[in-house]
């Protein structure tokens, strides 16, 4: 090798090969010389989640009177019917889309995918904020879904630009920012909607705001994409990106250290730039594969709840609602962003270490099917009391599904290495989403046919809405125990790492 010529591999005292030019191998450098929490890489985890999670859910305070405003429903009751097929059209979208956004990922780098799904928040979510027709924000949903790989991406990118130890944090960050996401958009959405209507003294009738009175919490959320796709410019990549060409000229001696690493599991990581292929498939990683199914039964439940609960607040106290206006969904919706928050940051990973993802996910279920029992009955009392028990309801159901959410992340990364995971969360999202799009129609034709019987002598009125939710909580509860998820198997990344002592 020629003097001036820097050597392809570098190896530390414990035989770990670095290669020179890699960004993983790089950021494996720095976070083994600094072995503290990655604050700022695990904030910028957080804003870019947030910012793929902030359009999802903004429109649902303000849908019932888009839908309303665009004159497709022929009476009150049909609203909740279209409403649901412009919640579920972003969700198609992204289902068509995410494994080959994680494919993409996998191969060119986490950040070139995460920068062109910011782009794509910032164009559709400005124009469905501008739809003048039901079929205009059904197509700018659909194609926002579409473009917008970010959420595969980001559990695997979380886990990567950390520690294992510091892993649970930055995965509960990804359903934290998601989390949270799906409550600040929708307090977005209801306190900015209609500015004409809540700020007169602002805003007036003929102004841009007054003629589209949806697009200015779209444009809040774009702006916000904004700052985020500049702030991405630093971010890390943590892609291994090898060179085979080169590593044909490695001396035996090199390849030779690495054979002798005692963590088969660290090897493995280390040589997955030179034999990519001998990866197992992901369809037959059935602890893989089973994560994703209860993942995908749990997203059914969260969207439909997601959907139904502004709907649900904001209808007529004689169809069973709450009679609640967008503003005070959003407040609703904003208190427990805050308190979702707090949890995320403190209590969720002290949970974690000390029961395990899964037991901790098993408990959130159990704990929501009493909780969605109570809903309906909230709308037998008024006043601060109703103010008060559904605000602290709200925030408790948020932090229930963050954490079994969250739990399910953790188990879905740990069963697979590297050089997968951009493609096993890719296959993830785009399941989930396939459930995601059906949630948000199959709730509206609930919630719109139960508000039509409110004299049933069954279960009349929203009580059948909460049951099909707590049905679907039971069954994945049931799943989340063995046979059905086993322990992964050896051979995984983290397999012997994670704690299975609960899982029993």
């Amino acid at each position: 090798m020629e003097e001036n010529q820097e050597p392809l591999l570098r190896r530390n005292n414990k035989s770990k090969l670095y290669f020179h030019g890699c960004p993983g191998c790089q950021l494996d450098q720095r976070l083994e010389a600094k072995p503290g929490i990655p604050y700022l890489e695990f904030f910028y985890v957080w804003i870019i989640t947030l910012c793929t999670a902030l359009p999802i859910s903004s429109l649902y305070p303000f849908l019932y009177f888009m839908i309303r405003d665009l004159n497709i429903a022929k009476q009150e009751e049909d609203i909740g019917f279209y409403a649901g097929f412009v919640g579920a059209s972003m969700m198609l979208g992204r289902a068509l889309t995410s494994v080959l956004w994680g494919v993409l990922a996998d191969r060119y780098g986490r950040k070139p995918a995460i920068v062109l799904s910011i782009i794509s928040v910032i164009i559709f979510n400005t124009l469905f904020g501008l739809s003048t027709s039901f079929w205009m924000a059904i197509v700018t949903r659909f194609l926002l879904g579409c473009f917008n790989g970010i959420l595969g991406i980001m559990k695997a990118y979380s886990s990567e630009v950390c520690r294992p130890e510091h892993q649970a944090l930055g995965i509960s960050l990804v359903s934290s920012g998601w989390g949270i996401g799906l409550v600040i958009g929708p307090a977005i959405g209801g306190y900015f909607s209609q500015p004409a209507k809540a700020f007169p003294d602002i805003f007036s009738e003929d102004s841009l705001f007054g003629r589209f009175p949806y697009f200015l919490p779209c444009l809040l959320i774009s702006l916000f994409a904004v700052g985020v796709c500049i702030a991405c410019i630093w971010i890390p990549e943590t892609l291994h990106k090898h060179d085979e060409r080169k590593l044909k000229n490695v001396g035996f001696e090199c390849l030779e250290a690495s054979s002798n690493c005692s963590d088969s599991d660290q090897k493995q990581e280390e040589l997955e730039g030179i034999h990519p292929t001998s990866e197992k498939s992901l369809l037959k990683n059935w602890p893989l594969m089973s994560s994703i199914i209860i993942f995908c039964v749990f997203s059914l439940y969260d969207m439909a709840f997601s959907e139904i609960f502004p709907l649900w607040a904001e209808s007529d106290r004689k169809l069973g609602g709450l009679s609640y206006s967008s503003q005070e969904v959003g407040q609703v919706l904003t208190i427990s962003g805050v308190g979702l928050v707090v949890y995320q940051l403190t209590l969720y990973p002290l949970f974690e270490r000390v029961l395990g993802a899964i037991l901790l996910a098993r408990i959130g279920a159990v704990l929501t099917i009493p909780l969605m029992v109570a809903f309906p009955f909230m709308g037998l009392i008024s006043g601060f009391l109703l103010k008060l028990i559904l605000n602290c309801a709200s925030l408790l159901r948020n932090i229930l599904s963050v954490s079994i959410m969250t739990g399910l992340f953790i188990f879905q990364n740990n069963v697979v290495s590297q050089c997968q995971r951009g493609a096993a969360s890719g296959l993830a999202v785009a399941l989930q989403s396939v459930f995601r799009a059906i949630a948000p129609a199959c709730a509206g034709i609930v919630l719109s046919w139960a508000q039509k019987n409110q004299d049933s002598l069954f279960l009349p009125g929203e009580h059948v809405t909460f049951l099909c939710l707590n049905v679907t909580i039971f069954i994945g509860f049931i799943m989340t125990f063995k046979p059905f998820l086993p322990p992964p198997s050896e051979g995984y990344t983290g397999a012997s790492d994670f704690d299975w002592k609960v899982s029993m």
